[in-house]
């Protein structure tokens, strides 16, 4: 499948909205791998933009991801309620939280621009976090020539996205980094790691499954393909490249301590994800029973306080997201990484030999 696309090597790098780059993308498709980009965090226009810098970087194939979550419900009582319980923490910033939240991100699923925008850019791959979209928007983005992906986190999420049409399913395992991509984050979360997931979605499903979860080196990569995934996707793994959009604290907090105590998350977004400890994460020894907003409208909270406390030098409340293998990332340029990749992984697999 991914040879198809001129994909030479099996590595895709993880979309990572906010983080990934046009220039890291680039980077990686240049090499022979799959490069990313997520255009959840931002409106068509915005997503036009991204995909014309990269396509002016690169002639390979490439990766556009959206979320497709569930519309948020707003509950404006629910809402002053969490506001209440951060606002001591924008006083210790010299700051007041918000008068009231907004929905700061368009969900796929309910945003007929950007679907035009992708049938007519006709980018060689469309991925979906948090669900599916519906069946006219994936027969419209096919029949453009888009190959899709679709993130899955148990069997039940894999053979909706087989009966969907999908072509490639990525295996999130519990280990990653960023926001689950469970469809329903009110149900149980079944918490499968990457190796058991994988092993799941390969046995039982016809489509390629593309290994994501806790992969930082070459060594990880085979094991993924000795599971039988066709490629491994890996994000934290690339945050330290020079090309990613993480900003100084972000890249100094994954070289601390804090990588070693990732934790899952929903109060930063109010959806889990697995961020960097920090003062952000350590906020669950207080939160009680207390439930934040629904994504997105908690993440324009997480935001503001996030702001106030960086305006004091505070970084400790940014959505420094990565997954349990952060320890092992390293700074170094996304083509030199790649290079790196395969030369680990041509070791692990004469060594199994």
């Amino acid at each position: 499948m991914l040879s198809k696309l001129g994909v030479e090597v099996p590595i895709v790098q993880a979309p990572m909205a906010g983080v990934s780059t046009p220039a890291l993308a680039a980077a990686v498709s240049n090499v022979g791998g799959l490069g990313s980009i997520g255009v959840g965090a931002t409106d068509a226009a915005g997503a036009r933009a991204m995909i014309a810098d990269l396509r002016a970087r690169t002639e390979r194939a490439f990766n556009v991801n959206v979320f497709v979550h569930g519309p948020a419900k707003p509950d404006p009582e629910r809402e002053a309620a969490w506001l209440h319980w951060l606002s001591p923490l924008f006083s210790e910033f010299g700051a007041a939280p918000p008068a009231a939240l907004r929905t700061i991100y368009k969900s796929f699923a309910d945003d007929a621009d950007m679907l035009s925008m992708l049938v007519e850019a006709r980018p060689p791959v469309v991925s979906f976090h948090f669900g599916l979209p519906s069946p006219q928007a994936i027969q419209r983005l096919k029949g453009a020539g888009t190959t899709l992906f679709a993130t899955a986190t148990n069997l039940e999420e894999a053979r909706q996205i087989e009966t969907a049409g999908i072509d490639a399913i990525v295996a999130q395992g519990i280990e990653a980094g960023g926001h689950r991509g469970v469809f329903d984050p009110a149900a149980p979360d079944e918490a499968l790691g990457t190796v058991a997931l994988t092993r799941l979605l390969v046995a039982n499903s016809t489509l390629p499954v593309i290994a994501a979860g806790g992969i930082m080196d070459g060594a990880g990569i085979a094991a993924a393909l000795d599971l039988g995934a066709v490629a491994a996707q890996l994000g934290t793994a690339f945050i330290a490249c020079p090309e990613s959009a993480a900003d100084d604290a972000y890249r100094a907090a994954l070289a601390g301590p804090g990588a070693y105590h990732t934790r899952l998350t929903a109060l930063i977004s109010g959806r889990p994800a697995r961020c960097l400890a920090n003062r952000f994460t350590d906020l669950h020894e207080s939160v009680a029973a207390r439930l934040p907003p629904d994504y997105p409208i908690a993440y324009d909270a997480g935001k503001a306080l996030h702001a106030a406390a960086k305006a004091k030098g505070e970084h400790g409340f940014g959505a420094q997201w990565a997954g349990q293998g952060a320890p092992l990332a390293r700074a170094m340029p996304a083509a030199e990484l790649v290079a790196t990749l395969l030369r680990e992984l041509k070791a692990a697999s004469e060594a199994a030999r």
